[in-house]
This record gives structure tokens, sequence and C-alpha cells, in this order.
């Protein structure tokens, strides 16, 4: 695969990075845990909450831990899936300066925004780290399962890590591209110009 050539996504559903040599190595690995962790926390929320339906309609009561497993994965699947939007280029866009510009400006623009973003991601991920360090320090636990209360907040500072290292392989992305693009696989547009490549 060539140092431009765009990234792909096969039918197999594996991940082909369009990035050069480390960091495209760096994004695969991303986009695989992303994966799991997506697949796995929306796979373990349904059939938790099935589970619990069930056994509700049947026994007459729930199960008492449910409620609190999908607290967990509801967190899992809300930070892990910024890094997954951010990924294919589908967070929220406010563009209409943007669109004015010529393609040069707009990719000038796109690196600020991406490094700018990238920034405040890694910001979230050192005070967010900080709050799972003060949940540790006070040594609550969740009432029904036992868990220390810190371990379910660990999957925010992640998220935010791999969203901001998500951005910062955009920003990289565009310094190396002759393409304005959203995100490492999708090119600028809208509708039908618009392509996850």
């Amino acid at each position: 695969m060539s140092e431009n050539s765009p990234e792909i996504e096969d039918d197999t559903g594996s991940y082909e990075s369009g990035l050069p040599g480390f960091l495209g190595t760096i994004d695969e690995w991303i986009a695989r845990i992303e994966a799991v962790m997506l697949a796995l926390g929306v796979i373990l929320m349904a059939v938790n909450t099935c589970v619990n339906v069930i056994a509700r309609f049947v026994f007459g009561e729930g199960l008492f831990f449910s409620g609190e497993i999908n607290r967990i994965l509801i967190i899992l699947i809300t930070f892990a899936g910024i890094g997954y939007a951010a990924r294919h280029g589908r967070h929220i866009r406010m563009s209409a300066i943007y669109d004015l510009l010529p393609v040069g400006g707009r990719k000038a623009l796109m690196i600020v925004i991406a490094l700018f973003t990238s920034l405040v991601m890694f910001f979230l991920c050192y005070h967010s780290y900080g709050y799972v360090d003060t949940l540790q320090s006070r040594g609550r636990i969740l009432p029904a399962l036992g868990f220390p209360i810190w371990t379910i907040y660990v999957w925010v500072p992640v998220g935010f890590a791999i969203t901001g290292i998500q951005y910062l392989l955009t920003a990289i992305k565009n310094f190396t591209s002759r393409d304005v693009y959203l995100s490492t696989g999708v090119v600028d547009g809208y509708a039908d110009t618009e392509s996850e490549v």
C-alpha cells in the first residue's frame, strides 16, 4: 500500500490504515480496540437487559445487579464511541465559514481544528484521570457488585486518550496528504461528495 493510499475496510471487517509505518500500526490497533469495546459493550448490554426482563417475568423479580452492569456498559460504550465517531468523521461540525474557504484554507483550518481538538481531549484525559484517582482514594464500592467505583470510570480517560490520538492522526493525515480529511479515513465533502475510504 502506498504512503498516500486511502484507508480501507474490506468485507471481512478488518481495518487497514492508510497512514505510513508506525502511525499506521497505532491507527490499526486503536481501530481494533474501539471495535472490540463497542461490540462487546453493546452485546453485553443487550444480553443483560434481556436476561433481566426474562427474570422479572419468569421469577417475578429482576436481577439486583443488572442496573449496575448497564451503568458500567453505558460508560464504556459512550467513551469508546467518541473515538469511533472521530475515526469515522461523525462528530457534529459547524462548517459555514469552513465551507466558504478554498481547499488550501480548509486544509489549514482542518489541521488547526484537529490539533486543537486533540489538545482538548488530552486535557480532559488528564483531568478525568485525576477524577478516577480521587475515586480510588475514597474507596467507595458499587452496592450490588462490590467492585470499586473507580474501575468503571477508567474508560473515561481511556476514551479521551483514544479520541485525542485519533484527532492527532487526523492532523498528521492532513499534513501528509493532498486531500482534506475529516478523519484518517474520511475525505471532506457533503452528501454525494463525502466518502469514507
